[in-house]
């Protein structure tokens, strides 16, 4: 689809060539980068391109200068702001909630705040900071982060003008991406279809950037799961998007592993919520403490789909282990082909071998790729 602030927007900075130039394009470079694992006949999926309209999750840049306010997505290699009303990547949910959005931050930020340096304290208007929009299935979620508190009368403008804005359901706010989420409104709590089940999704969580892409990635783990059943370990599970894919088989015991406690509260809550029996939740920061051989014993398939830094340290643990004590089959879930291959390796030199990958492309029009692998024991 064609945009005027294609070559300008850092959004999609693939998006002037044309679809299938794109596409052979992505392709080329996918296959180019997995030359580097050292195996032949690596079999390679249907490549899964999601269109535009279906990114429904986005992180928007703002500024306010000399009373006006700009919003959007940085410009190419630049903190400079390229402001737009709408956008081809987003849902048409998240461009009509735009304009409202719009309005409320010029009128949070014509507002100043009580800024304390040292033991005084003065006035200050909020000059910049990002916005976080999630479409769920029952609404839009809005997080509000500049470096900040709310006053009063900045709580009552989010107030009074989330009235006015009916397909948003939640508005929170926090000072900086690692601070604490506080929530100014809320009607309702956010929710998505996972495996037909209604998730709940705390504010600020990481969710994939699509539903079609999502769909693609847990239909392509349970294309490689086949008829294998028993007990998987879903590491780095976020809000569990593949242990509900999983768990509709209820021959699967589930355990699921990620770092933050938060996240694993809310998909805790939706287990509940659900009565779902076989998924199991564990807090463990597997980068600094995998499951070890003895954790893993007695697991039949190994899903794990980890930030763009990789499994490096769980994979290792996998290719340490006793043959006849090895998961049958381990599926990984990539964000980042380079790390992706360092980890390939680890399981390949540890007597595993790679049976299949395929190619997602959720972040179209960018040089992101994602992918989804099937390794099996030898």
């Amino acid at each position: 689809m064609v945009c005027e602030l294609s070559g300008i927007c850092g959004g999609c900075p693939l998006r002037c060539l044309d679809t299938a130039r794109y596409q052979e394009q992505k392709l080329a470079a996918f296959r180019e980068t997995l030359k580097h694992i050292r195996q032949d006949n690596i079999a390679e999926g249907k490549p899964v391109f999601v269109p535009d309209h279906t990114r429904r999750r986005a992180s928007l840049a703002f500024s306010y200068k000399k009373g006006r306010l700009s919003l959007g997505f940085n410009a190419a290699k630049s903190a400079e702001i390229v402001n737009f009303s709408a956008c081809p990547l987003l849902t048409s949910g998240l461009n009509a909630v735009l304009p409202a959005i719009t309005r409320l931050l010029e009128d949070i930020c014509a507002v100043p705040c009580n800024v304390k340096k040292g033991k005084k304290t003065f006035k200050q208007n909020i000059s910049g900071g990002d916005v976080w929009l999630t479409e769920a299935a029952n609404g839009i979620d809005v997080v509000l982060e500049f470096d900040a508190e709310p006053e009063l009368e900045h709580r009552m403008i989010v107030f009074e003008q989330a009235q006015s804005m009916p397909s948003v359901i939640r508005i929170s706010h926090r000072r900086s991406p690692s601070a604490i989420i506080e929530p100014l409104v809320e009607k309702a709590r956010p929710c998505i279809k996972i495996g037909g089940y209604d998730v709940y999704i705390p504010a600020g969580t990481f969710l994939q950037p699509s539903a079609e892409g999502e769909q693609a990635l847990t239909g392509l783990v349970q294309k490689y799961m086949g008829d294998s059943e028993g007990a998987v370990a879903d590491l780095f599970c976020g809000v569990g998007t593949f242990s509900y894919a999983l768990c509709g088989r209820a021959a699967n015991k589930i355990l699921a592993v990620d770092s933050s406690r938060e996240l694993l509260a809310g998909f805790q809550e939706s287990v509940n919520r659900n009565m779902i029996p076989n998924i199991r939740i564990m807090p463990r920061n597997l980068f600094k403490y995998p499951l070890d051989s003895k954790e893993l014993h007695g697991f039949d398939v190994v899903v794990f789909d980890p930030p763009r830094a990789g499994a490096a340290a769980q994979a290792g643990q996998l290719a340490m282990m006793e043959t006849a004590a090895k998961p049958s089959k381990v599926i990984a879930v990539s964000c980042n082909p380079q790390s992706f291959v360092r980890d390939a390796g680890i399981l390949l030199e540890g007597g595993y071998r790679l049976v299949e990958l395929t190619l997602v492309d959720q972040f179209i029009y960018s040089n992101h790729s994602e992918l989804v692998a099937l390794f099996t024991k030898l």
